[in-house]
């Protein structure tokens, strides 16, 4: 009996995606056509292989798009992975196979397309070389090395390729290590950029998800390919759909590709809840949403589900724009996108139970307005302290009557009560609930303790497996009561991401709290691929002196975070009215379009207000004919032309190239709860700042002009 043929492999690189992107489209209509039927059979004679003269490596092929255009395709003789690796005009594909070889790295195991020596030495030199020896300089010290600490094979453990050891070995300082980023494979680049910034080699090798593999078959594409260091640059295509599915957005790479230290988090096996915790930048709803696909493909049996939640509908529907792009049409069906407000008013309607959420702050505010005439005035308590009491101790805590507020905590609360002023205070909380409960109204947090209540009561079951909650820090702990209610405890049950750091609504929740036990199963993502480093120390530095809480007991910081992408420093501004600050966003905004060729999508101007939006927009529309506001509740659909307008709720969990922060963004805060204040300010600063990807212009307007 024959042995069986092994199934041809497909795999594409996210070189192949960004040459791609770079086509014109009419080229690029005959790649897809080509690929059509490359996916087919990669074998075929048909797609007439041809060795490439003067290549390195020989199981590099030239495949013929056109008359005109070649793909590059990593060949092996021995295995069934064919791998697409680029894609250009005839002579600057074949230069590009020339300069590269395509191996697999002997310490980790993962495949690496790889710059010759020769040719690594001429990008950073800017060109080739001239035949001219250097002129002699006078005999000085050799400067300290970067990298004098670690030996040969510790740097070659990180993923540098030994064919570029002598030229990590020549850098300095960190300004010439991040010279070599464009020639070093990109695992081997951070596991240096970790290195240099204080990591020890086995902090970064874990850091990174560079696992011991034993017994590297350095020859093994089909294996190697595999891999989760390979597959930050690799994805195995199964058909024609699927590469079609990836063509039509080439440069949304987050959509194929995970870093290892996110693939880990995507498809670990928890025994119960997950809590993972990162800064702006780290890519935690991408960790999400990845995550939410593997459940449903993995996890879920039939007729069961995924709910995917977090906090605002604005958030919401820029989820499910994206997962529908990562999902297969069963997938897409086993996952229900939908922010906890709109779930829960859906449940209580179906229950009859119906109850209007309050949102709109007039009609509070006049309820909680009749209910503080019974504030004794002897209290004497500042403007806006009893509201802040009823939102973070009330509210927060699920007090419902005078003797669990007598027991309740108020850590972190700025102004101390004896228990005669609390007795005198919960008048005012009963009233305004009685207030609400007369006009048929509720506040969230009483929607989610009256769900739970109900589904507890009337055994209510749902379909889902799992819940993915993006965005924690945002929810209350009546909103995780009600989280823990909706399954019974499991494993792979709940996934929670959030960070303290960008809490612009709710309080403090601690998830042991709520029935939610995360020992053991608390991660970080600690790696920055959005944020420049320049940015994000200056957005980290809003919140110096604050603290902050890990969504559960403890607390969390921001050390240890790096950033692996430099820009220019943050431009920050103090204008002394509207018209001087938008002026100076005006000129901004040209220069970005005419000197720096920035496209309109890729900008976007914030404010905090809708009011401060309309204002600006009436000058931007002088140096832009192209604006484009994002709305509430909708996607931001990126083929709509023109400068972006947002306010700082609606730009979070979104991401631009050139971000433009204007208006009133003093934090100086002058009432009784200015901690709480401050922070929500300096957060909101912080959100809007770390949107950027290049730069970032701040105008503040003096709030005395």
């Amino acid at each position: 009996m024959k042995d069986a043929v092994p199934k041809l492999k497909i795999a594409l690189g996210a070189d192949f995606l960004t040459a791609f992107s770079r086509l014109p489209q009419k080229q690029q209509k005959k790649v897809r056509e080509f690929l059509d039927k490359f996916t087919e059979n990669p074998a075929a004679p048909t797609h007439n292989y041809e060795h490439i003269q003067g290549a390195r490596d020989p199981n590099l092929r030239s495949v013929r798009i056109d008359g005109n255009y070649r793909g590059i395709v990593l060949k092996p003789e021995h295995g069934n992975v064919y791998v697409l690796l680029w894609v250009d005009a005839h002579d600057a594909a074949y230069q590009w196979a020339a300069q590269r070889t395509c191996t697999i790295h002997p310490g980790t195991g993962t495949v690496q397309v790889v710059l010759t020596e020769e040719a690594a030495a001429e990008s950073l030199a800017g060109g080739p070389k001239t035949a001219e020896p250097p002129a002699p300089v006078a005999a000085i010290a050799a400067p300290p090395r970067l990298f004098a600490q670690q030996t040969d094979a510790e740097i070659l453990s990180l993923g540098v390729p030994e064919a570029l050891l002598k030229l990590v070995r020549e850098a300095a300082d960190d300004a010439e290590l991040e010279r070599l980023e464009p020639v070093l494979p990109r695992e081997g680049f951070e596991g240096l950029f970790l290195v240099a910034a204080g990591y020890s080699v086995s902090e970064a090798r874990n850091e990174l998800g560079l696992d011991q593999v034993a017994a590297i078959d350095t020859t093994d594409f089909s294996a190697a390919v595999e891999r989760p260091g390979s597959r930050r640059q690799f994805v195995l295509v199964s058909d024609a759909s699927e590469m079609e599915s990836i063509l039509s957005a080439p440069l949304e790479q987050w959509r194929v590709f995970l870093h290892p230290s996110q693939r880990r988090l995507v498809e670990m096996a928890a025994a119960g809840p997950a809590r993972v915790l990162g800064s702006a930048g780290t890519g935690k709803t991408v960790v999400a949403m990845h995550r939410a696909v593997w459940l449903a493909r993995k996890v879920c049996t039939e007729g069961q589900k995924v709910l995917f939640t977090t906090f605002t509908k604005n958030l919401a529907a820029d989820i499910a724009a994206n997962l529908k792009s990562i999902c297969s049409r069963d997938e897409w069906e086993r996952i229900e996108v939908v922010h906890l407000d709109a779930w829960v008013r859906r449940f209580l309607e179906k229950q009859s139970f119906p109850l209007k959420l309050a949102y709109d702050e007039a009609v509070r505010g006049s309820l909680w307005e009749k209910a503080m005439a019974l504030l004794p005035p002897e209290l004497n308590l500042p403007a806006g302290f009893p509201r802040a009491e009823w939102d973070n101790v009330v509210q927060a805590q699920g007090v419902e009557d005078l003797p669990a507020y007598m027991g309740a905590s108020r850590v972190g609360r700025t102004r101390r009560l004896t228990r005669q002023e609390r007795n005198q205070l919960w008048p005012v909380f009963a009233e305004y609930r009685a207030l609400l409960d007369e006009g048929g109204l509720c506040e969230p947090a009483d929607a989610f303790r009256t769900a739970a209540r109900l589904i507890r009561e009337r055994a209510v079951t749902f379909p889902y497996r799992a819940v993915v909650v993006d965005e924690a820090q945002d929810f209350g702990n009546e909103a995780f009561r009600l989280i823990r209610a909706m399954l019974p405890a499991g494993a792979n049950d709940l996934f929670i991401v959030g960070d303290a750091h960008q809490r612009l609504y709710g309080q403090q929740v601690v998830l042991s709290r709520c029935g939610i036990d995360i020992r053991g199963r608390g991660r970080k993502l600690r790696i920055n691929y959005r944020t420049p480093e320049e940015v994000k120390n200056w957005a980290t530095g809003l919140l110096k002196g604050l603290a902050f809480d890990d969504l559960d007991a403890g607390v969390d910081d921001t050390e240890g975070i790096r950033s692996i992408v430099h820009g220019e420093p943050p431009l920050v501004q103090t204008c002394t009215s509207v018209t001087a600050a938008a002026e100076a966003v005006c000129a901004h905004i040209t220069q970005l379009l005419k000197a720096d060729s920035a496209r309109p999508e890729t900008i976007c101007l914030v404010a905090r207000t809708h009011h401060e939006l309309d204002e600006y927009q009436k000058y931007v529309s002088q140096a832009c004919s192209a604006i484009h506001r994002i709305e509430t509740g909708k996607a931001d659909d990126r083929n709509t032309p023109g400068i972006r307008l947002a306010t700082i709720y609606r730009v979070k969990g979104l991401e631009f190239d050139h971000v433009i922060i204007a208006g009133a963004l003093d934090d100086a805060d002058a009432s009784p709860d200015a901690v709480e204040r401050t922070t929500q300010n300096r957060a909101l600063l912080y959100v809007a700042a770390t949107r950027a990807r290049k730069s970032l212009l701040v105008c503040r307007v003096s709030q005395g002009a």
